[in-house]
């Protein structure tokens, strides 16, 4: 039996009555279904970890692999949004700088 794959729904489009297209994306080996076409480096840390560290020496660093033809791989940097596709994979790594 198959794990279901955790569903954020992370857009507001069935709001305005459009049904929007859901894509599976990877977090740190677990499986996400999104809706938005874009996603923040902010929302993939809070997908990776629903209670993230703190700290003010504590930083996140996210790599994907896996995306659209013009950037198939990648960094994200704090602030930095990119292009969903079915499929992606991100490593979203917490460290504490001390």
């Amino acid at each position: 039996m198959s794990a279901q794959p955790e569903q954020h729904n992370t857009s507001d489009n069935t709001a305005r009555g459009n049904h929007p297209r859901e894509m599976t994306i990877v977090i740190n080996a677990r499986e996400r279904t999104v809706t938005d076409k874009e996603l923040t480096f902010e929302q993939l840390v809070a997908m990776a970890y629903p209670s993230a560290p703190t700290g003010e020496n504590v930083m996140f660093t996210i790599s994907f692999r896996r995306g659209h033809g013009n950037k198939p791989e990648g960094s994200l940097l704090t602030g930095e949004t990119v292009k969903i596709k079915d499929g992606m994979v991100f490593v979203v790594s917490a460290t504490d700088k001390s």
